[in-house]
């Protein structure tokens, strides 16, 4: 894993996009196709915009899974990630293909087992993820599990988790953010080839420096697996990098 700071959120958005064009136009050439996983949130604002304006990626190339997203929330809510990716990415560069996880199906579970079935046989090129206040990784809040080989599960929100939410914009009150989500797990996270993480602002210096600072690989801190992988990659600002050894 590497750890790369910059001194504005822009500098970070535009050298994360820099590094995920490479990785897609790379896969492209190589393969034919590129298989990405997006994720969503106020952290990924900057970095979306930069790379939704690169006209060197064929994005008819590429398919897009979606990451994670709120058990029993409509599209048509603001806080939908559907919603988000349809605004923020796919009305903009419009992927060939792009697995959206529908929140509000009658049985979570089933559309989890879904989704699951249509990426276990795909080889994913780069995820793009962030970390949240308490270290969740997609939408894995400690302790998570690191075990399942299930693609997709459906996961408790922790009150952190709800309360960033909630600090964020998304919601007015906790108690409007939903208790559960359908989450990309662990460990299929962890197959990607490349993970680029991108993780500005002063809020979520205290999870980096948990999950990255002198901390051994923990359940408790669920990014803190990202160290394991040969090929991840953590973008921060000056601010979430604060509490780091320079």
């Amino acid at each position: 894993m590497e750890i790369k700071v910059y001194s504005t959120t822009m500098e970070m958005a535009e050298a994360a996009a820099q590094q995920a064009s490479e990785v897609l136009r790379s896969a492209i050439v190589r393969n034919g196709n590129a298989n990405f996983i997006a994720a969503t949130g106020a952290s990924q604002f900057e970095f979306l915009k930069v790379l939704t304006a690169d006209k060197s990626i064929d994005w008819s190339r590429t398919t897009m899974f979606h990451l994670d997203e709120y058990v029993g929330i409509s599209e048509e809510h603001p806080a939908s990630f559907r919603k988000y990716l349809k605004e923020r990415l796919l009305r903009i560069v419009r992927p060939a293909e792009a697995y959206l996880l529908e929140g509000d199906a009658p049985n979570a579970s089933a559309e989890a087992r879904r989704i699951s079935g249509i990426i276990s046989g795909m080889t994913i090129d780069v995820a793009f993820v962030g970390v949240g206040e308490n270290g969740h990784l997609a939408f894995n809040d400690p302790p998570a599990d690191f075990e399942t080989d299930e693609p997709y599960i459906i996961v408790d929100l922790d009150e952190a988790c709800r309360l960033q939410q909630v600090g964020e914009g998304w919601f007015k009150t906790v108690d409007d953010v939903p208790s559960q989500a359908i989450s990309m797990s662990v460990r299929q996270i962890m197959k990607s080839e490349t993970i680029i993480a991108v993780v500005p602002h002063a809020r979520k210096a205290e999870a980096v420096k948990n999950c990255f600072k002198d901390r051994e690989i923990s359940t408790q801190y669920p990014a803190s697996i990202l160290k394991k992988h040969p090929g991840a990659f953590v973008y921060l600002d000056q601010e979430s990098g604060s509490l780091l050894d320079k």
